[in-house]
């Protein structure tokens, strides 16, 4: 079982690449400059993932590479709608049957945390980097219903190995986790087309687990056993919103910088 891990050198690449191996997945790694096991290319050119997926061999992709985090809209585009454009249609010319997809909890930033919003709870971005993700997960449902691909959609919360404040208590995935739910994505025979929560099982948690759970996905990991150790701990007003911080002023367009 043959797994292509486009992003593989980046922080969720590399914890995936250490991790799923030891639930049955060959890992081979797709990045710019190639990780021991993988190849090098760019997500923005069909013939570097047409030669990645070549050998026909690969039973799904896990599509983590792009922008990560807020941009001038052309640096977003190139990576995060053309980019992953590609990848869907590598996907599909090649007959990959599943594919993985890194949204982000950003996609949905707007959303109130209460009552706790279930996973597929309409996109409402609170950025530009959001509105990429969302735009993901409606290509992804395209490539689904069109092309009958099994699509996953993980609207990850904070990946980090510990939580840093306290809306990280609550939105914290932890790399065995986001392994596990990778692995649950991969395997589970019920996925036609999924939105689903990145989130670990934290007692702060608000965002709902049930769409994970229909798929196998069972965290282990609580931010609770960090609490003691943080010094940030106030909440903040933004930490109302699913997106928190992203929410705020300093994250329009004009703070960023259109880079026209």
């Amino acid at each position: 079982m043959t797994v292509l891990l486009t992003g593989a050198a980046g922080r969720i690449g590399t914890a995936l690449r250490e991790r799923l191996p030891s639930f049955g997945w060959e890992v081979r790694g797709f990045d710019r400059e190639a990780v021991p096991g993988g190849v090098a290319g760019d997500i923005g050119s069909a013939g570097d993932l047409d030669g990645a997926l070549a050998d026909g061999d690969v039973t799904a992709i896990v599509h983590l590479a792009g922008v990560p985090t807020e941009a001038p809209w052309p640096q977003l585009r190139a990576a995060n709608v053309d980019g992953l454009y590609e990848v869907f249609e590598a996907a599909r010319r090649h007959r990959v049957p599943r594919l993985v997809f890194a949204s982000s909890n950003h996609a949905a930033g707007f959303t109130p945390n209460t009552p706790g919003p279930a996973a597929d709870t309409a996109p409402r971005p609170d950025t530009l980097y959001g509105v990429t993700k969302a735009f993901g997960e409606a290509l992804g449902r395209y490539y689904h219903d069109r092309y009958a691909m099994r699509v996953a959609c993980l609207r990850i919360g904070t990946f980090a190995p510990a939580p840093h404040d306290a809306r990280a208590l609550a939105t914290w995935l932890s790399p065995d986790d986001g392994a596990r739910l990778v692995d649950a994505c991969l395997r589970s025979p019920d996925l036609g087309f999924a939105i689903v929560w990145g989130v670990s099982a934290n007692a702060r948690n608000t965002w709902d687990h049930a769409a994970g759970r229909a798929l196998g996905y069972e965290p282990r990991d609580d931010a609770e056993r960090f609490a003691a150790r943080l010094t940030d701990v106030e909440p903040r007003p933004t930490d109302a919103l699913v997106g928190g911080e992203f929410t705020s002023a300093g994250y329009g367009i004009d703070e960023i910088g259109s880079d026209r």
